[in-house]
């Protein structure tokens, strides 16, 4: 299974990962998408795009015409909310301009603590 990790992360430490991968040569084992903060993981992923990405879950290239008709949405909302998904990393585009969802599952991670 091709599993996505979402988490909360500093850059410093997203970055050490990225360059210990890149040093010794071995990949993480899942894909992981990292977010400076709780705040702008929620403002990337709301319940909108969380919708798109389970519709699109497993259901192989789509258009966006297709997706949105898939949500019952307006086709220019998904679009908007298609690029956002794209511009993270959580959606892929096919050479014919379809959309994808290269992953079978979702793992989001954070740590809520006092302050």
């Amino acid at each position: 299974m091709k599993t996505v990790t979402l988490d909360v992360r500093s850059p410093a430490d997203s970055m050490a990962d990225f360059v210990h991968a890149w040093q010794t040569g071995k990949p993480q084992k899942t894909a992981r998408i990292s977010f400076a903060s709780p705040e702008l993981l929620w403002q990337v992923l709301t319940a909108k795009r969380w919708e798109l990405l389970k519709t699109l879950c497993g259901a192989g290239p789509v258009s966006i015409r297709e997706t949105a008709r898939r949500v019952e949405r307006d086709v220019k909302a998904v679009h908007g909310d298609v690029t956002a998904l794209l511009n993270a990393g959580l959606l892929d585009r096919t050479d014919d301009g379809r959309i994808v969802f290269p992953f079978d599952a979702v793992k989001v991670e954070f740590l809520l603590h006092a302050a």
